[in-house]
């Protein structure tokens, strides 16, 4: 199991201080909160879009190439890469690169976004979210899975003898998360591919959750891609902790009765008693968190907000400090506990070469000579015969998906 953090991005005033921090201010204190979640031992790194102030994170994969320059083990994320708004294309070119230059720490979370003016400063209409996040996500599956793409659909301009490069690393696409808080038509979406579902239920509570996850599982399930227990999930959370709850509850109450979504609404007892949030001890953190398999399952994946409504970065690199020395390292032994065997772990560039090659070496894209018009024949690559212009057939990715799954 996976356990990270996320973070949206916002430039929010401090309430203790009425100091905001500026621009470059925010985007350096989140590198170091990245760097430094690696040192504490945390898996995933999160990084949201936004293309509008308060928020500063308009290219996330510039930034998290950034970040795999500065790391190591640290896997990266986004959370979330706008499907609505993007150009599929675009997508599957730089996070294939992201790829690339990380050595497989890479994987993306699509959403629509939550943000209406954003539609129309890139061209595209609210009103058909849906059915563009659809059409979008099927290119980008063919993009990464096809070298040669004949593609017509109703938001883009039709794609003839397209090939998107870089190829995926070892031939290999990254995972694909589909995130939300509350559309059950994403659940569908991550379910017919054999994607994960990522559940940010940061905002409502666990019957929602419950719900929604369940939907997932039994769509999974149903497209053949293995048992429900082996659907990919994953959980978003907020906490704030400090050694004794009181403590804690002090100190965070004035930065939640002022944050940006939630602040001046409901109390911050209600608030917790009603949502994932967790503010106390970090064994509060611990308990809280566990009792998420209660209604989900046992799952993949673990993200906590840590760094926003104005939290100074001494305070959000403590947060990490408990994370890391005294949460983390007892959720991964609890969690392990009598954990199905059928239950796959969270899928890693590794895992996903090793389903798909096992014990064969896997693919490394060497282009034909050609003018870069691909007028070369079927593919520009070398092993045209191994990647036709049609889609080849399901590749069963095992144990990752289950014995069924297919990609």
């Amino acid at each position: 199991m996976q356990f990270g953090i996320f973070t949206v991005s916002d430039i929010t005033e401090d309430p203790t201080t009425g100091r905001t921090p500026t621009e470059a201010e925010r985007i350096q204190a989140t590198l170091t909160i990245a760097k430094h979640a690696e040192e504490v031992g945390l898996d995933v790194f999160a990084l949201g879009e936004h293309h509008n102030p308060p928020f500063w994170s308009s290219s996330p994969t510039t930034t998290l190439a950034y970040i795999a320059g500065q790391t190591n083990t640290l896997q990266l994320t986004t959370a979330t890469t706008l499907i609505t708004t993007n150009d599929p294309v675009k997508i599957a070119e730089d996070f294939a690169m992201l790829q690339h230059v990380s050595g497989g720490r890479a994987d993306l979370m699509l959403g629509r976004g939550n943000t209406g003016p954003v539609y129309p400063w890139f061209g595209k209409d609210i009103r058909q979210g849906l059915p563009l996040a659809t059409e979008n996500v099927e290119l980008l599956h063919r993009l990464w899975n096809e070298d040669v793409v004949d593609w017509q659909g109703r938001f883009r301009t039709p794609l003839q003898g397209f090939t998107s490069t870089p190829r995926p690393l070892d031939g290999v696409a990254p995972f694909v998360w589909h995130g939300s808080i509350r559309t059950p038509e994403v659940a569908e979406q991550a379910a017919m591919y054999g994607d994960g579902f990522f559940a940010n239920h940061i905002f409502w509570p666990a019957s929602h959750t419950q719900r929604m996850v369940a939907l997932y599982r039994q769509r999974f399930e149903h497209h053949g891609h293995g048992t429900a227990a082996q659907a990919i999930v994953g959980l978003g959370g907020q906490v704030f902790m400090r050694k004794n709850s009181q403590d804690a509850v002090r100190d965070f109450r004035p930065y939640f009765d002022n944050a940006p979504v939630y602040g001046h609404g409901p109390s911050l007892e209600d608030f917790t008693q009603q949502t994932p949030l967790t503010v106390g001890s970090p064994q509060e953190v611990i308990d809280r968190t566990l009792g998420f398999r209660d209604y989900v399952g046992d799952y993949q994946r673990q993200l906590w907000l840590i760094d926003h409504a104005g939290l100074p970065l001494k305070t959000v690199l403590e947060q990490l400090d408990l994370l890391g020395e005294e949460v983390v390292p007892v959720l991964r032994r609890e969690f392990a506990k009598d954990r199905p065997a059928e239950v796959p772990d969270a899928p890693t560039h590794a895992s996903l070469v090793a389903a798909k090659y096992g014990d064969e070496a896997p693919r490394q894209a060497t282009p034909k000579a050609n003018r870069g018009d691909n007028l070369a024949g079927p593919s520009p690559y070398q092993d045209a015969g191994a990647t036709a212009a049609t889609p080849a057939a399901p590749v069963k990715t095992g144990s990752a998906f289950g014995p069924a799954a297919t990609r």
